[in-house]
């Protein structure tokens, strides 16, 4: 699977999904492993904290429409 492949399913998954991904990275990461190994999933961890971000974006531009108007729209 490639790079592209993988952000298109990591932007379907939810937040909660991802960040327990990204914390079995972190588990991972810690344990004896190649410099290699530790650079992928480090490249991985970014590319999910991206996607963590962008997520959280989206839910605050909600929370804020809801916020202004009083119910939820799409943006």
């Amino acid at each position: 699977m490639n790079r592209e492949q993988d952000n298109q399913n990591e932007q379907e998954c939810t937040l909660d999904e991802v960040l327990m991904e990204l914390d079995q990275i972190l588990n991972d990461m810690e344990e004896e492993n190649s410099l290699e190994e530790t650079f992928k999933k480090y490249h991985k961890g970014i590319d999910l904290l991206k996607t963590c971000n962008d997520k959280i974006e989206r839910i605050e531009k909600q929370i804020q429409i809801l916020d202004k108007e009083g119910n939820i729209h799409e943006f």
